[in-house]
């Protein structure tokens, strides 16, 4: 999308040097809750306020763009010239890019895209008096050993995956930068989004939430697969996640947004664990079918380090002042398959 003109440029080719002035950024506009974020923000603020900031479009993200409606886009690497040139001055930027594959095995490429380009992004908002939300990870919680409290010392957790690595060294680096007490953003906060589903999120692929897959299954063979439990404390499909629905996502977002005295990093889900077979449950009666699942083998390499139970503790958030009430899972998911009935990634 050229910053002149607002059309899509997916070469990533379009010039930095004429920006009009830019409020609020959003990284990671052409994936899922970013672009979540950016529909919410275009019915808030002026277009011209606005900057869309991905990786250069490709044009595999089909729909996944058309939150941009208008909004001017740039590349991830024109965004970081822009800053460094002093061409944008943004006021707030949320920062949601990043690579989400927990199965990514490449660490240098996480390192770089994950780790790296954020510390240059706090650092920028710290030397310009900006503000900075950004995209955590409740994989920086590992096998929750030591359960899902934010206020747990980060010392503490063990990701299970370098993904989740990636997430927990920007966490543990931005705390070192606070104990420093070197210059720091305006606001800082980090997210520990839990297992985020809803609209927008079709262009994930085998990332995409369980709710997408099932209501694909469904339509396809009638019936969902779930893993087997290989635990004995845990029924087949019983596995437990504190599934979150991605407007109350963007809720959240958007009420620290307004809390610019709040910094820190929080945990974002429900505080109330479901099972898989509950979301299964939950699609086919969305679809009012009765339910049909079939359970198979865990792949071996994923038994040592799947997560059984996550669950986030809300009351850290609660006390900065964030107090939201979570739509219910079957009226969630309800919701997000009349979205994808309609025709919607």
């Amino acid at each position: 999308m050229n910053p002149m003109t607002g059309n899509t440029d997916a070469s990533g080719s379009s010039r930095t040097d004429c920006l009009p002035p830019v409020r609020i950024v959003v990284t990671g506009a052409a994936g899922f809750i970013g672009g979540q974020l950016l529909k919410t923000l275009r019915g808030l603020y002026a277009s011209s306020e606005l900057l869309a900031v991905d990786h250069p479009l490709k044009p595999a993200m089909g729909t996944a763009t058309e939150a941009f409606g208008g909004v001017r886009f740039l590349s991830h690497t024109q965004f970081l010239e822009a800053l460094t040139a002093g061409i944008l001055r943004p006021e707030l930027i949320f920062h949601l890019g990043a690579c989400s594959s927990t199965t990514e095995t490449d660490w240098n490429y996480l390192a770089d895209n994950n780790l790296g380009y954020s510390q240059k992004l706090w650092n920028w908002a710290a030397a310009h008096g900006a503000r900075l939300l950004y995209a955590s990870s409740a994989a920086t919680y590992g096998d929750g050993e030591n359960g899902f409290d934010d206020t747990l010392e980060l010392s503490r957790l063990k990701p299970l995956n370098l993904y989740g690595k990636s997430k927990h060294d920007f966490d543990l680096w931005v705390e070192d930068q606070q104990r420093l007490q070197v210059p720091r953003p305006v606001q800082s906060v980090g997210f520990k989004f839990f297992n985020v589903f809803g609209p927008g999120e079709g262009h994930k692929g085998r990332m995409a939430s369980m709710v997408w897959h099932g209501y694909h299954q469904i339509l396809k063979e009638g019936t969902v697969r779930l893993f087997e439990s290989h635990r004995p404390d845990y029924a087949h499909g019983g596995q437990l996640r504190d599934f979150i629905y991605v407007k109350d996502v963007v809720r959240v977002m958007l009420s620290f947004a307004e809390r610019r005295e709040v910094s820190g990093l929080f945990n974002l889900g429900t505080a109330r664990a479901r099972s898989f077979r509950d979301l299964i449950e939950a699609t086919f009666a969305a679809l009012d079918q009765p339910a049909s699942i079939q359970y198979i083998p865990m792949p071996a390499d994923l038994r040592d380090r799947y997560q059984y139970f996550t669950q986030a503790s809300m009351a850290k958030t609660a006390q900065a002042g964030v107090v939201y009430t979570p739509t219910p899972l079957e009226e969630a998911v309800a919701d997000y398959v009349a979205h994808l009935r309609a025709g919607h990634l």
